[in-house]
C-alpha cells in the first residue's frame, strides 16, 4: 500500500473503542497528527463533524470548451459538486440528482435511529471525500462460548460521486481480524437504501423497524456462530471445499496460478493463522478463512483495499461472500454424506 494511502487513512478516518478492539490495521504512529485518529472509547459526534465533515459540497455549473471558438459553453441540466475546502470535483450529475449532505444524512439520521447507549465507533472519508461512512456500536464486545469475539453495529454510508445510494445496514465486526461479516449468516443482512433523487426521504419509523437496530444482531450472529461451530468439517471435506471454491484450470496459465496461490493462502490460514485456526475443522472456520483472505490478502484491482472493503460492507458484497461460502460448503457436506450442513 502506498504511503499516500496510509497518510489518507491516518488523517481521514476516525477509529473508536480501541480499548476493546485495538488499533486499526492501517494505524501508523509516525503518520498521526497532533490529534490522533484513534479513540479509546466512543468518538465524539463533534469530532466527526469537525475533523471529517467540516466542509460543504458546493453545486457548480459545468462548462466545456467550444471546438471552434475555444470559448466556454455551459452544459445545460448538469451540475458538479465540489469540495469547498480542496475544490476537488467529486461528481457531475443531472438536475434530478439530490445531494445527501454527510452531516445531515449520516450524523442526523443515525441520531434519530438510535438510542443513548449506542455511540460512534468509526467514521471516515474515501475517494478524496466523495464517499463517507459512519458506524455506530455498542460499548462492549460480545464473546460467544465458542470464543468468537465481535462487535455488532449499524453502518451508514453515502456518496457525492454517484457510487452509492445512501445506505444503512446491519453488520458485524470480527475483533480478532478486524473483518466485516454478514450480520445474518443464514440470509442477507437487512438494509435500507435511499436513492439520490428528488423528493428522496428516509422514513425513520420504517427504517427503525426494518433494521431492528443493533441489539438483535448480537443474538442472531451468536446463534449462527454456535450452529456453524457445531458443524464438523473433516480434512477431506476441506480439500473438497477448496476444489469447489478455487477450481484449477485444466491448462497451465495465469488463471491456474492464481487459483493455486489462493488455495495455498487459504490452507495456511486454516492450519496456522490465529484468526482462523482456532475454529479449524468447523464450518465457522471455513467461513472465517475465506472472509479473512478476502479482506486482507486477496488481490485488489482498481481500488485501494480499505476502499474496497468498506464499499463491499455497504453494498452487500460481504453478505454475498459469506453466503456463497456457506452455500459452497453446504454442497460439499451434502455430497460427502455429512449428517449436518452449514
Amino acid at each position: 500500500m502506498s504511503k499516500e494511502t496510509l497518510d489518507w487513512l491516518n488523517a481521514n478516518t476516525l477509529i473508536g473503542f480501541t480499548e476493546k478492539r485495538g488499533t486499526a490495521w492501517h494505524y501508523r504512529a509516525d503518520l498521526q497528527s497532533a490529534e490522533p485518529n484513534h479513540y479509546p472509547g466512543a468518538i465524539p459526534v463533534g469530532d466527526v463533524k469537525r475533523r471529517l465533515f467540516g466542509w460543504d459540497a458546493i453545486p457548480s455549473a459545468v462548462y466545456v470548451e467550444g471546438p471552434a471558438s475555444g470559448g466556454l459553453i455551459c452544459v445545460p441540466d448538469r451540475r458538479a459538486f465540489i469540495r469547498s475546502d480542496t475544490e476537488h470535483v467529486m461528481g457531475i450529475f443531472s438536475d434530478g440528482y439530490e445531494p445527501h449532505p454527510y452531516e445531515e444524512w449520516l450524523i442526523g439520521t443515525i441520531d434519530q435511529l438510535l438510542d443513548s447507549e449506542l455511540a460512534i465507533g468509526s467514521a471516515g472519508l474515501l475517494r478524496q471525500g466523495a464517499v463517507a461512512w459512519v458506524s455506530v456500536e455498542v460499548p462492549e464486545n460480545v464473546t460467544t462460548p465458542e470464543g468468537v469475539e465481535f462487535r455488532p453495529h449499524l453502518f451508514g454510508a453515502t456518496s457525492f460521486d454517484g457510487s452509492l445510494a445512501t445506505t444503512f445496514k446491519r453488520a458485524v465486526t470480527n475483533v480478532v481480524c478486524d473483518n466485516t461479516m454478514s450480520a445474518g449468516l443464514a440470509e442477507a443482512g437487512q438494509q435500507i437504501k435511499i436513492r439520490h433523487s428528488r423528493h428522496s426521504k428516509l422514513r425513520i419509523g420504517e427504517a427503525r423497524a426494518a433494521l431492528n437496530i443493533v441489539y438483535e444482531i448480537a443474538d442472531e450472529f451468536a446463534a449462527e456462530v454456535k450452529r456453524l461451530c457445531a458443524t464438523t468439517v473433516t480434512d477431506r471435506q476441506w480439500a473438497e471445499f477448496l476444489e469447489a471454491h478455487a477450481p484449477l484450470a485444466d491448462e497451465p496459465g495465469r488463471s491456474r496460478t492464481l487459483a493455486e496461490h489462493k488455495r495455498e493462502a487459504l490452507e495456511r490460514l486454516w492450519r496456522t493463522d490465529v484468526r482462523v485456526a482456532p475454529w479449524q475443522h468447523t464450518a465457522y472456520g471455513v467461513l472465517q478463512a475465506v472472509n479473512t483472505y478476502a479482506h486482507h490478502e486477496q488481490t485488489v484491482r482498481g481500488a485501494e483495499r480499505a476502499e474496497r472493503n468498506m464499499l463491499r460492507a455497504v453494498t452487500g458484497g460481504i453478505d454475498e461472500l459469506d453466503l456463497d461460502t456457506l452455500e459452497t460448503l453446504n454442497g460439499v457436506l451434502v455430497a460427502t454424506g455429512s449428517s449436518s450442513s452449514a
